[in-house]
């Protein structure tokens, strides 16, 4: 087994949890994730079996989700799990406030990493540290909300109304800290009460698998069911087409030097894929640009023949 999958994560479980569940159920030791997603969530986790662990870097960061967050009632964790530290009644909601208040959060920023995350400090993760009762130093961190679009207001006439909203981010967002943050400028203080993972990057909760999906399909010797090819999750990244005389020195791990290239896109971001009519041979960094006769792509991943 070889490839990516889409997995629908169920609240209840951590995302560790869900790799031993498809270790177990495969047989198969090499299985990671590409990013934590917290037990009380639900939503896509992205796993990476076999050989496609060491293209996991190389997947797509940004995240969506949609949360439930309380209004007036504040706790430690900034979710429902931590203790109540302040309530406030939230009855007469401020519409227009409110907007401007998901207005500002929206674009650039920073956060402090929640001590119920699992961020690690001097080596150890906060979750750890705050079960112990400690509460240590963390310095801010840039993240970035791309959209933070207010979908619905439920109880609105009770002190405590709730609000479900949709978010778009960079990675390393707490959505919890977000929660808290947007009650915190309403004057009311909030906590998260519920949060689904929608998309990491191109991979939707439309197409994610649950853990039934997955034992089905391995019951039935049938993973490619489940399975995304390494070509196919890397289908983001931008394609440069190799010539015949230059696969070899790629497949070696030699840089690809102009004269070797068949095809290239105008525009390429950090990392792209070299192949040639075969398939996918490599992705590679692009570390001279400054003129398109003497650009240079040096692999950082060589896919093995198989």
């Amino acid at each position: 087994m070889e490839g990516v999958i889409n997995v629908l994560k169920p609240p209840g479980m951590t995302s560790h949890d869900v790799v031993d569940y498809l270790r177990k159920k495969s047989g198969i030791r090499k299985v990671g994730h590409t990013g934590t997603l917290d037990p009380l969530a639900a939503g896509v986790l992205v796993l990476c079996v076999g050989r496609a662990t060491r293209i996991a870097r190389f997947l797509p960061e940004d995240k969506a989700y949609r949360a439930e967050l309380v209004l007036g009632v504040a706790t430690t964790s900034g979710d429902v799990e931590g203790e109540v530290i302040r309530v406030t009644p939230a009855g007469r909601l401020d519409r227009k406030r409110l907007d401007e208040v998901l207005a500002g959060l929206t674009g650039p920023g920073t956060q402090v990493p929640p001590m119920t995350s699992a961020r690690k400090v001097g080596g150890r993760k906060l979750y750890e540290l705050a079960r112990k009762g400690m509460d240590v130093s963390r310095e801010p961190r840039p993240v970035e909300i791309y959209r933070l679009q207010l979908v619905a207001v439920r109880f609105a006439d009770t002190p405590h109304p709730r609000l479900i909203v949709d978010v778009a981010c960079s990675k390393g967002t707490y959505i919890r800290t977000l929660c808290a943050d947007i009650g915190a400028r309403m004057n009311y203080g909030a906590h998260m009460s519920f949060l689904v993972r929608t998309a990491v990057g191109n991979f939707k909760i439309t197409a994610a698998l649950t853990l039934e999906e997955m034992d089905t399909a391995l019951r039935l010797g049938a993973p490619d069911r489940m399975l995304m090819s390494i070509d196919s999750a890397l289908a983001h990244l931008p394609l440069v087409r190799v010539n015949s005389g230059a696969v070899r020195a790629v497949l070696s791990g030699s840089p690809l030097y102009s004269p070797g290239i068949a095809e290239a896109p105008e525009e390429t971001g950090e990392y792209v894929r070299l192949g040639d009519a075969s398939g996918l041979l490599a992705v590679a960094k692009k570390v001279d640009g400054d003129s398109r006769r003497h650009v240079v792509f040096q692999p950082v991943w060589v896919r093995i023949r198989s």
